[in-house]
This record gives C-alpha cells, sequence and structure tokens, in this order.
C-alpha cells in the first residue's frame, strides 16, 4: 500500500471556492480507478487556502496509472496545479 499526502495552498483567494470544486470532481473520478483504495480531499477550518489530499493506493503501478488517467489529464494537472502550491508528503502508515 502506498500513502500519499498533498498539501495545497490556492495562490489567489479568488479561486479557493474553484480550487475545491476542482477538486471535487477529481475526487469521485480518482475513486472510480482501479488500485485507488481511498481518496479524500479536506479543506482546512484554520485557512480555507488549504486543501488536503489523503490518498491510498494498492501500487505504485495505480500510481502510475492514476496520472495518465482522466482525473489527472483532464482536472488536476491542467486545472488545479496553476492555481495552487503543492508539497506532496509520501507517508508511511505508523499505526
Amino acid at each position: 500500500m502506498i500513502y500519499l499526502n498533498i498539501l495545497l495552498s490556492v495562490k489567489d483567494s479568488q479561486d479557493i471556492e474553484t480550487v475545491r470544486e476542482l477538486l471535487t470532481q477529481q475526487c469521485r473520478l480518482s475513486r472510480q480507478e482501479p488500485g485507488c483504495v481511498r481518496f479524500e480531499v479536506y479543506q482546512s477550518h484554520n485557512d480555507p487556502a488549504r486543501f488536503i489530499l489523503s490518498e491510498h493506493w494498492e501500487s505504485q503501478a495505480a500510481i502510475d496509472a492514476h496520472r495518465k488517467a482522466m482525473a489527472y489529464t483532464t482536472v488536476y494537472q491542467p486545472k488545479v496545479l496553476p492555481l495552487v502550491n503543492r508539497e506532496p508528503h509520501p507517508s508511511t502508515l505508523v499505526e
């Protein structure tokens, strides 16, 4: 199992709602992909411009396929990434 936690900060506060809608769309699509065990999007209560993606994938092959799938290539990469600063945190489950 591979765990990814990605912190996103929206660059311009006027884009917060747009990013939220796009991440909701990406989440729905990603959850349908083979090898996706969990895909969740969180928005911070302390800072509405901060989003956290929590992803669990069965394998690196599933992540590689995800990065070629519609959620990544038509929503995340072209529409979300230009609006945010991205900080990836591949992680190990402690408990």
